[in-house]
């Protein structure tokens, strides 16, 4: 139809009846055909603008689904609506244009290129949108899918860049994609981080290693809070001072990091101290030790147990209780019957290897509260407890010499 009449020949015919000379008509009529192309273009903007996104805008709006109103969040709509200026200027410009091949070619490149890079911008909101959509499910709360939607876009916009290279250089498609053989191994050194990235992630969603919401800590890079966000290329975590640090996907493949969700999820929480008792102070039980800490509470299991050595205690002959280890069977039974720790799970007071700094008697047990606070109070209470008991069962904890012990000795 835009064929049917020459606009070319209009425009020259009109300029000859001016009486300008040839060579002015030649290249005024080129300037006002380029003209009208850029006029055309730019009517063709406010129309997709003020018209197309209008009335878009407004159906998405009226709408009752909230699903569409993601869509029209990620721009979505107004992309595919600037398609339309792109279309309008390449079709008017083979007919505006037909008789200046070299304008002709510069804007049908150009709006091809633009109609690539619309598209592509169309298809990657198209992508981000239903990404929105699923953030609004449940299953969303644990599972990021983030790091694959990244790497769709990454595809995304090298599809295109293979697309405007082949437009620019007018090269068959499939030519531009033998050419890139070539090229492997410059393309792995560009996209390292982004292959490493997306081997990470499907290996930590895959094995279910690390979601939001998480605690995790990684020691080598004083990293201990909660994960906030998981990209293709780094994992966000809010430390509990608040402070947010970043660290590469792949270096919770590469390093060891400690994940908190199964204790979370367990609903308990490990307390594993321990205290220094001085060696010089173990000693075995006389009948006065054994009178005093007998009529303690939670010593009944124990005084059942060693009845007979204690029966030759009171005698006068020698046995082997120790008032350590009087103090472990009161501490143990104190553990199990206290209301915050899980006797169901391993509760245990145990000697480990004497070292310079005395006899390390460690604590372990469960708390059954394992918000961070809490169960920082109820671990604090236990171990004070244990510290003021101690001595009563003739032990002393180990402590290196203040100042104030060396000014006892000067008097």
């Amino acid at each position: 139809m835009f064929h049917s009449v020459d606009p070319t020949l209009l425009v020259r015919g009109f300029l000859a009846n001016l009486g300008l000379s040839a060579g002015t008509i030649s290249w005024m009529s080129t300037l006002i055909m380029v003209l009208a192309v850029f006029i055309i273009a730019w009517l063709s903007k406010i129309f997709a603008k003020l018209v197309i996104m209008r009335v878009v805008t407004f159906a998405v709006k009226r709408s009752k689904s909230t699903y569409d109103d993601k869509f029209l969040e990620t721009r979505m709509f107004q992309r595919l609506a600037w398609i339309v200026p792109g279309l309008v200027v390449y079709f008017m410009a083979s007919w505006l244009l037909q008789d200046s091949l070299g304008w002709l070619t510069i804007v049908h490149k150009t709006t091809e290129v633009y109609i690539v890079v619309l598209a592509t911008l169309s298809v990657s909101s198209f992508v981000e949108g239903w990404h929105q959509v699923y953030l609004m499910q449940p299953i969303a709360g644990g599972r990021s899918i983030k790091p694959y939607v990244q790497v769709v876009k990454v595809l995304l916009i090298f599809a295109a860049a293979l697309v405007i290279a082949s437009v620019l250089f007018r090269v068959p498609f499939n030519n531009v994609i033998t050419g890139l053989g070539v090229a492997t191994a410059v393309l792995a050194v560009v996209f390292k981080d982004t292959i490493l990235g997306l081997v990470a992630s499907i290996q930590l969603s895959t094995n279910h290693m690390i979601q939001l919401g998480d605690w995790i800590t990684i020691p080598g890079r004083n990293i201990d809070g909660t994960v906030k966000d998981i990209t293709l290329y780094t994992v966000k975590v809010e430390n509990f001072d608040k402070t947010i640090m970043t660290v590469p996907t792949y270096a919770l493949i590469s390093e060891s990091f400690q994940n908190w969700k199964g204790m979370e999820q367990a609903g308990v929480r490990r307390i594993k101290r321990d205290i220094r008792i001085d060696v010089r102070f173990i000693t075995f039980l006389t009948p006065e030790l054994l009178d005093r800490i007998s009529k303690k509470p939670y010593m009944e299991k124990w005084l059942k147990e060693n009845s007979g050595e204690i029966k030759a205690l009171k005698e006068g002959e020698a046995t082997s209780l120790t008032n350590l280890g009087a103090f472990r069977a009161y501490i143990t039974d104190y553990l199990l019957r206290h209301k915050n720790i899980d006797a169901k799970l391993p509760v245990m007071v145990r000697d480990l290897p004497t070292t310079e700094t005395g006899m390390p008697v460690e604590i372990y047990c469960f708390s059954r509260i394992n918000q961070w606070v809490p169960y920082e109070a109820v671990q604090s209470a236990i171990m004070d407890y244990i510290f003021a008991v101690v001595g009563q069962f003739g032990l002393k904890t180990f402590q290196n010499p203040a100042g104030t012990d060396f000014e006892t000795l000067k008097k």
